[in-house]
C-alpha cells in the first residue's frame, strides 16, 4: 500500500508574525509530518472591503480584507519559508487564494498544490493551476458531488495528476459531520488518491481516515487552541500531531501486514504454551471407566489427548493406573 502522508496545516496560525511562523516551522517539522502547508493570502488579489470575517474573532482588524493584509509575507519571506521546511525535510505545501498567489508560488518551485473548498468550483484558479502541469489536491468541504466531477474533470483534462479530500468546512466539526463514509466515495467515484481535511481539534478522525485507506491526511496545528486566530480552536497541538503521525504509521503498518487467519504455524509455541491436554482429576486404578468428571485440561498442549477429543475418552477403560493430574496418552486407553 501506499504510504500516507500528513499535512500540518499552519494557516493563519502565525497571525502575521515571520518569528512565529519559523517557529512553528522548527516545532511542526519535529513531529515526523510529510509537509507544512501554508496559506498564500494577496489581499488586493482575493478580497474587498465587502469580504466579510468567517468568525468575528479580530480585535485588531477592521476589515476581513484588513486581516488578510496583515498576514501577506514577501515574496522573499516566502522563499525563506520554503527553504526552512525543505532544510527540515518537509514538504513546502501552500494553498493560492488568486492568480497573483499562483504566480508567486511559481515562481518559488513548489512541487504541487492545495486547493481550498471555497475554490473548488473557482474555474479560473483551476485552470491557472492547470496549466502548470503540477499535481492538484482538492477539498470537498463547500461542494457538491456535481461541483466536485467538474473540478475532478476540469483539472484531468488538462493532464493534472487529481488527489481529493474529504473535508466539512465546520469549525471545529463535530463527531456527526465528519464524513468518513465520503472516503470509500470519493475512491470509488474518482479512482484517485483520497484523504481528510480534517478540522476537529482532535487525532481521532485521521486515524480513522488511516484504518479506512486514506493516504493523505490534512490537519490544522496550533501551538496552544487558546490562541488568537480563527482556527486555533480546530487545530492539534504540536504533542498531538506527533502523535497523529506515530499512530497513522502504526496503523499503516498493520494494514501493510495482513494476519492470515487460516494459518497458524506462526503461533505454534503460544498454543503450545496457553493450549491444554487431558488429565485426571483423581488417582485413578488399571480398568476403570473414565467418565467426564474424571477428566481435567491442563497446560501445556501436545503431552497428553488434547481437550477437543475428550468425547473419544468417555465410557474407555485405562490400561494402567494414573495418579493425579497426569497427562493421558493415547496407549493408557482401551
Amino acid at each position: 500500500m501506499n504510504s500516507v502522508q500528513v499535512i500540518a496545516e499552519i494557516g493563519q496560525a502565525h497571525d502575521g508574525s515571520v518569528g512565529m511562523l519559523h517557529s512553528l516551522i522548527n516545532a511542526i517539522a519535529g513531529t515526523g509530518v510529510a509537509a507544512i502547508k501554508f496559506q498564500m493570502h494577496i489581499a488586493d488579489a482575493e478580497s474587498c472591503a465587502q469580504d466579510e470575517f468567517r468568525i468575528p474573532f479580530s480585535q485588531v482588524d477592521a476589515t476581513r480584507m484588513d486581516y488578510w493584509r496583515r498576514m501577506e509575507l514577501s515574496l522573499a519571506q516566502w522563499y525563506e519559508v520554503k527553504s526552512h521546511c525543505e532544510d527540515l525535510g518537509c514538504e513546502f505545501l501552500c494553498t493560492p487564494f488568486s492568480i497573483a498567489a499562483v504566480a508567486q508560488l511559481e515562481a518559488l518551485g513548489v512541487a504541487r498544490y492545495k486547493v481550498g473548498s471555497g475554490d473548488t468550483s473557482n474555474a479560473l484558479l483551476l485552470d491557472a493551476l492547470g496549466a502548470t502541469g503540477k499535481p492538484v489536491i482538492l477539498s470537498s468541504g463547500m461542494s457538491s458531488y456535481n461541483e466536485l466531477d467538474a473540478a475532478v474533470e476540469r483539472l484531468m483534462q488538462r493532464g493534472s495528476r487529481v488527489s481529493v479530500m474529504q473535508c466539512t468546512s465546520e469549525y471545529p466539526v463535530l463527531p456527526e459531520r465528519w464524513g468518513l463514509n465520503v472516503l470509500a466515495e470519493i475512491r470509488d467515484r474518482y479512482g484517485v488518491p483520497y484523504g481528510l481535511s480534517d478540522h476537529s481539534g482532535s487525532i481521532v478522525p485521521g486515524l480513522a481516515a488511516a484504518a479506512l485507506g486514506a493516504t493523505l491526511i490534512e490537519v490544522h496545528a496550533t501551538f496552544d487552541r487558546r490562541m488568537f486566530g480563527p482556527d486555533a480552536t480546530s487545530s492539534l497541538t504540536i504533542d498531538e500531531l506527533a502523535q497523529l503521525v506515530r499512530d497513522v504509521s502504526s496503523i499503516r503498518t498493520a494494514l501493510d501486514h495482513p494476519v492470515d487467519k487460516g494459518d497458524a504455524e506462526d503461533m505454534a509455541r503460544m498454543r503450545r504454551l496457553f493450549g491444554r491436554s487431558l488429565t485426571v482429576r483423581r488417582d485413578m486404578a488399571a480398568g476403570e471407566v473414565l467418565s467426564f468428571d474424571d477428566l481435567e485440561c491442563t497446560k501445556p498442549a501436545g503431552l497428553g489427548v488434547p481437550p477437543q477429543a475428550y468425547e473419544q475418552l468417555i465410557g474407555r477403560r485405562l490400561k494402567r493406573a494414573l495418579s493425579l493430574r497426569s497427562f493421558i496418552m493415547e496407549e493408557d486407553i482401551e
